[in-house]
């Protein structure tokens, strides 16, 4: 049986971090779909068009890797698309005690299960906020977004 993750998040933009785990989660899963959440009461960067494309561009050599948005619940999307696993990184402990709250509320509502990976440590120091930050004010960000994120 094929496994199938959901990676989900606002990947306004996505980073390195990102990309990074996405390729160390193609160890684990067979294929992987980066579900990015619409939220409208959140303020973006980047328009959802901008987002899909920047992130097919940074995996356009990899047929494992899908794309799309949703609305909802990820549980609910997960269950949409067949897949039994959530895929999510951690940078430091803060991420890992916000993300076990949600990977246990998950687990009581679903049988979905949440697989953590750790940053790898040349990496867990970006974050989505702080590039927009640079982006904001004007600086330097190549080394922490793929080439696909033309800003």
């Amino acid at each position: 049986m094929m496994k199938k993750a959901v990676f989900p998040g606002s990947f306004d933009p996505i980073t390195l971090g990102h990309v990074d785990l996405i390729y160390r989660g193609l160890e684990i899963f067979d294929e992987i779909i980066i579900a990015i959440g619409v939220n409208a009461d959140k303020k973006q960067l980047f328009s959802l068009e901008d987002k899909i494309q920047q992130i097919k561009n940074s995996f356009i050599n990899e047929p494992r890797i899908k794309v799309t948005s949703y609305k909802g619940l990820t549980i609910d999307f997960c269950k949409s698309v067949n897949s039994k696993y959530i895929l999510r990184g951690l940078r430091n402990s803060s991420d890992f005690n916000y993300e076990q709250s949600i990977a246990q509320t998950n687990s009581s509502l679903s049988k979905i299960e949440s697989v953590f990976l750790i940053s790898s440590p040349q990496l867990a120091h970006i974050s989505s906020t702080i590039v927009r930050d640079i982006i904001k004010n004007e600086g330097d960000c190549k080394n922490l977004v793929p080439k696909s994120v033309v800003i």
